[in-house]
């Protein structure tokens, strides 16, 4: 009996040794991805890396790990105009399947999904906000964005008829979706301005507006869009990520 506790305590000991063993492992490794995915993608703060799964040394041993969590704030993703960015507040990102190189100089995961979100404010740097003529003697311009509720986007258009500028702004509600790279915002019913009623086109030229987003880390892309609260609510997905390399 004496034996048999004496092998128990060793089991519990060398197990626990293992289990310390194999998180200090795991948090160097998540750091090393991280310092390889904020220099590959030049971020502007450190992402937050956790590697999922136990034990990490045998998912290390097989050249592979079964999921990652990535998560970057304040990302700066490229419009594809006049270098000009949007910034993404939250980006999150789940990778299966990663395989990498023994000094994590390369990484790639065989899928990846993920949200992503943009705020109300940042999004209305993309709409018309010089006042424009929609019609003789009319001008207007978007001057916000907000949660219309039902997924829709909530449109405020400030007006002008004949030098005067209307007491209230016109609001319109909006379907949001994604074509390819592009996040659109469409209006589903034309506003009048003072009783005024423009041409659809003209009117379309100021309620209606799109943003290009090309340049998600590791060339992840846009999936599907909605309207939240505080913004538009994006899911991300992707094949052969790269995290590094």
């Amino acid at each position: 009996m004496r034996a048999l506790r004496i092998l128990l305590v060793v089991v519990v000991v060398l197990g626990g040794l293992f289990v310390l063993a194999d998180r200090l492992a795991v948090n160097f490794a998540e750091g090393e991805v991280a310092d390889k995915l904020k220099s590959h993608e030049g971020l502007a703060t450190t992402p937050d890396v956790s590697i999922k799964g136990f034990p990490f040394l045998t998912q290390v041993a097989g050249g592979s790990l079964d999921d990652v969590e990535v998560g970057i704030k304040d990302y700066e993703a490229a419009t594809g105009t006049d270098g000009r960015s949007i910034r993404i507040d939250d980006l999150q990102a789940d990778m299966k399947g990663v395989e990498f190189s023994g000094d994590y100089s390369s990484a790639t995961a065989s899928s990846a999904s993920g949200t992503a979100s943009i705020t109300y404010a940042e999004l209305l740097k993309t709409a018309k906000s010089e006042p424009t003529q929609v019609m003789r003697g009319v001008t207007a311009n978007v001057v916000g964005l907000s949660d219309g509720g039902n997924g829709k986007v909530k449109v405020a258009v400030e007006a002008t008829v004949l030098g005067t500028k209307l007491p209230q702004p016109v609001y319109v509600l909006s379907t949001v979706t994604v074509q390819g790279d592009t996040v659109r915002v469409h209006a589903d019913s034309l506003p009048s301005f003072g009783g005024v009623r423009a041409a659809e086109s003209e009117v379309r030229s100021i309620t209606d507006f799109e943003q290009k987003i090309d340049d998600l880390p590791g060339g992840i892309k846009l999936d599907q869009v909605q309207a939240g609260k505080n913004g538009v609510e994006i899911s991300v997905k992707g094949s052969n990520v790269k995290l590094a390399g």
